[in-house]
């Protein structure tokens, strides 16, 4: 009944190509292999604009570990809930890196411009960006790599993160479908998001179930630790059961705290 209600509260979606003249760059993909990395032939976003806006908007980006999208309980499922605040809810389908590391962040970068660009249609003041698991690597990638004003997001909600890429508490197929086999330390750096945090960084909400199995809540702890010591506003919340990948799923036993804690934390930051 809840998905249900959650899909009737959505509006109408628009579905917009993120390059209608052709991607500027490759992947290497131009099919599906057989029990390989999906292939995304046309990146898109799809957009529900929220009936009575509040001012608020927010790019989901679904985990997946850089291989596939879990595009349900970590993308549309969200919408209803999200439009029912008064927030445009977008769900980004991004192109896998396929080892070619600059791929998502250019799909997610230009998200962020298209919304931009309909921000008086959708009155749209405060844009942020949100990501699950490989996802979270994705919107902590936008919110410490952005370039300038148009691509920096207002704020990021991340569930569940990869932030690092160091091999010793990040997820390693992430990493390698990201990075490939034997990236050089540069490389690995540059994707470490924790180490890539400023003072410009946007205020963050993050949450991680303290027994993690794919994605240690280091991940978490460590990012929130950084934004602190570069004094961006964060809130870190971390459930002691509930593992990985629950999304908005009813099964996860904390959902109505976080929920709760969320829609509180969103209508803070739009005051």
């Amino acid at each position: 009944m809840l998905f249900i209600a959650n899909m009737l509260a959505a509006q109408k979606l628009i579905e917009i190509k993120l390059w209608p003249e052709g991607a500027p760059n490759s992947n290497g993909m131009t099919k599906q292999e057989k029990d390989g990395v999906l292939y995304v032939a046309e990146p898109t976003l799809t957009v529900y604009p929220a009936q009575n806006g509040n001012g608020l908007a927010i790019i989901m980006c679904p985990g997946g570990g850089y291989g596939h999208l879990a595009m349900n309980h970590e993308g549309h499922d969200m919408a209803g809930w999200f439009n029912t605040q008064g927030i445009t809810y977008a769900v980004l389908t991004y192109r896998m890196p396929n080892g070619h590391n600059e791929i998502p962040l250019s799909d997610a970068q230009q998200a962020m411009r298209i919304m931009r660009q309909h921000a008086q249609e959708w009155n749209i003041r405060k844009l942020g960006i949100m990501g699950a698991s490989a996802g979270g690597h994705l919107a902590s990638t936008v919110a410490t790599h952005f370039t300038d004003a148009e691509t920096r997001p207002d704020f990021q909600i991340l569930f569940y993160p990869v932030i690092t890429m160091d091999p010793t508490y990040t997820h390693m197929g992430s990493r390698q479908n990201l990075l490939g086999n034997n990236p050089d330390k540069e490389l690995e750096t540059k994707y470490c998001n924790e180490k890539q945090i400023t003072a410009e960084t946007p205020q963050a909400f993050i949450m991680h179930s303290s027994d993690d199995g794919a994605v240690p809540v280091a991940n978490s702890v460590n990012y929130y630790m950084e934004l602190v010591k570069n004094k961006v506003p964060a809130t870190l919340h971390t459930y002691p059961v509930g593992g990985h990948g629950w999304g908005f799923r009813d099964t996860f036993p904390y959902k109505r705290q976080w929920t709760g804690e969320l829609e509180k934390w969103l209508r803070e930051i739009n005051k």
